[in-house]
């Protein structure tokens, strides 16, 4: 029999917590940055073209930044959902995104997936905070996605057939859609069948982006396969080619220890049978992925065998473990998003399971031919459990095991009052009972009145075209600091900083002050550190501020009134990481290589520290050329610390 229960996961945890400064700016994401040059030679066609300029967002409003982390563990108790079927069992994180994290085979005792021994947040996220291993479900836009570090809503169901099944569901505020998962073990079977759905409950069409991305070991004689004679690939040079596969400058690249440099390879697969992706040792042995037509997407991405992919896997594994991610998505590749139409969803079922293919280390042609005839073998199956899932659907939530946000409930409000169609579906309801301290002023302003405000830091933000309406009509201090951040986020940059300016005469604030600083920080340098000097006022000792405030002094070149400004905080705010680099960082710019010194010769550890970033690398060496000369310092190694290299 299968079973789901509600259980708990002990993992040393590095607990992440929410910076309530909005993100005015765009949260880069290395794709979103993409050098598209001489598309024709990078075999773009006009379907991918036209995927590549659509969907780009310029912040992630109104998710907050998820960047208050360090890198202590502690052993934490995490719920998880467990499904069983005495063949195969597979370990949801509830509290975590719902990521897949384990998926055993009960015959051989084998994890299929990398499951860290650790969750330690690294900043890959399009919030920051980021955590690998398991199966990560990325909805939104290019990234991961905004809700990878969040609780999920879950509950038990039965399809069809009677077969129990888990539930996960949540509304994704930036997009304005609703997210269902589906999990369930079929009987007898070595597959875990998890049907996705992503409805669209708005008047318009919405830009949609999906991967899955699939962390397994990585280790000798491991093996991708996946039925494409070809790929685009993109890398940290942040350019797309299309290329033969697997050979690559002569070396087979679907062997991934044979990768030297952090690469993502988007397989260009047949067009003929269902989509599949498998990860397998020397043996032929292990992980099958597979969809239903709809996620025609597959990628193979590594850190690379080189100094620094190494030091990027320690950072995310502490305590040990390497891995490489598969992944499936809706598009070709990650740099592309597809227009979901009005009030339509989005189905597809994706398989995960143990597989041994025999001919796993034969010639490329032979060994994905013997992968696809697995596959086909299983189409009658897999058609029962994709009816089986369209079916179930909508049936109702049984036995609730975990709890999301309130922002569904919170939305269902909100549109029953202006007439729209409502984000609670059948099986995903949004129930008032969801809401919790972050709705309260929201459903104030719902109610036409105004939230009470010490001009502390809101801990969330609307800024969806419905709210935006709403606050535009709400009088009071909150409201015009909330409608600013709307107006931001829609285009109007003067309109935002009036708002902004109408809340602090009636409520003085750090944080509106701060968004003021970020308004002129491109053209009036001299006003947006006016306004930074007055958010310090008010948040002497805020972190955050201090950091944004060190960092334009830097962009501009004023070295030497951070070190000044860094003179004058107190010791513990001083040893912040992020305000000791930007110490470092002045220090080594106006040449003082005693005071840059103290800070780097210990070792600096940036725990935010942003994928792709080579800083902590180049102050390095710009601080040896104060000492040994440039030449020098240019060609020595960098210590093993400063190492984030993912480019040659």
């Amino acid at each position: 029999m299968s079973t789901v229960e509600l259980s708990t996961l002990r993992l040393p945890t590095a607990q992440v917590g929410i910076d309530p400064l909005p993100p005015l700016r765009a949260t880069a994401d290395l794709h979103q940055e993409a050098v598209l040059q001489d598309l024709p030679d990078a075999g773009v066609d006009e379907e991918m073209a036209a995927g590549l300029a659509y969907g780009k967002v310029s912040s992630v409003l109104p998710y907050l930044p998820q960047s208050e982390y360090g890198r202590e563990l502690a052993e934490v108790e995490h719920p998880v959902a467990v499904l069983d079927n005495g063949r195969l069992r597979a370990t949801f994180l509830l509290g975590w995104g719902g990521r897949l994290w384990s998926l055993v085979d009960v015959k051989t005792g084998r994890e299929l997936l990398y499951a860290n021994a650790a969750l330690q947040p690294g900043n890959l996220a399009l919030r920051d905070a980021w955590f690998a291993g398991g199966v990560e479900w990325n909805l939104g836009t290019t990234g991961h996605h905004p809700l990878t570090c969040e609780p999920l809503h879950a509950a038990t169901i039965s399809l069809p057939d009677g077969t129990p099944g888990l539930r996960l569901w949540e509304y994704e505020r930036m997009r304005e859609l609703v997210l269902q998962l589906d999990a369930w073990l079929p009987a007898d079977a070595d597959r875990l069948a998890v049907m996705i759905t992503v409805s669209n409950v708005n008047a318009h069409d919405v830009p949609v982006y999906w991967w899955s991305n699939i962390a397994v070991p990585q280790r000798d004689g491991f093996r991708v396969l996946t039925p494409a004679t070809s790929a685009y690939r993109f890398d940290y040079s942040r350019t797309l080619r299309h290329i033969p596969m697997p050979s690559v400058s002569g070396v087979d690249h679907s062997y991934p220890t044979n990768i030297p440099h952090a690469v993502d390879y988007f397989f260009d697969l047949e067009p003929r049978g269902r989509p599949w992706i498998a990860a397998v040792d020397e043996h032929g042995y292990g992980l099958l992925q597979t969809s239903s037509a709809r996620l025609r997407g597959r990628k193979l991405f590594v850190w690379g065998t080189g100094d620094g992919g190494h030091r990027w896997q320690h950072w995310l594994s502490p305590r040990g473990g390497e891995y490489l991610e598969i992944q499936a998505g809706l598009a070709r590749t990650q740099l592309e998003h597809l227009p979901l139409p009005a009030g339509e969803r989005w189905s597809w079922l994706e398989t995960y399971g143990p597989v041994t293919i025999s001919d796993a280390q034969a010639g490329w042609a032979e060994a994905t031919s013997a992968g696809s005839a697995q596959v086909l073998a299983e189409d009658g199956w897999f058609a029962t459990q994709y009816a089986l899932g369209l079916a179930g659907a909508d049936r109702p939530i049984e036995h609730r095991l975990h709890r999301g946000s309130g922002w569904g409930a919170l939305e269902v409000r909100r549109r029953r009052s202006a007439g729209e169609p409502s984000p609670s579906l059948p099986g995903t309801p949004f129930l008032d009972e969801d809401l919790g301290p972050d709705q309260e002023p929201w459903l104030a302003i719902l109610d036409g009145e105004q939230p009470a405000w010490d001009g502390s830091a809101p801990t969330s933000c609307q800024t969806a075209p419905g709210w935006r309406a709403l606050l535009e009509r709400r009088a009071g201090a909150y409201a015009a600091y909330q409608r600013g951040v709307a107006r931001w986020l829609a285009g109007d940059r003067l309109g935002a900083v009036d708002a902004w300016d109408e809340s602090l005469r009636s409520q003085p604030s750090a944080v509106a002050w701060r968004n003021i600083a970020v308004a002129y920080a491109d053209d009036d340098h001299q006003r947006a550190l006016s306004a930074y000097r007055e958010a310090r006022t008010l948040a002497p000792t805020w972190s955050a501020l201090v950091i944004e405030q060190l960092q334009l002094l830097i962009a501009i070149g004023h070295h030497h009134a951070v070190l000044a400004e860094v003179d004058l905080l107190p010791e513990q705010l001083r040893r912040e990481p992020r305000i000791a680099l930007c110490e470092a960082q002045s220090a080594v710019a106006v040449g003082d290589s005693q005071r840059a010194g103290a800070i780097l010769e210990p070792g600096l550890e940036i725990p935010q520290l942003r994928e792709g970033a080579e800083s902590l690398g180049r102050l390095w060496i710009d601080y040896q050329a104060l000492i040994v000369g440039r030449e020098a310092a240019e060609t020595a190694e960098l210590p093993p610390a400063y190492d984030f290299r993912m480019r040659p």
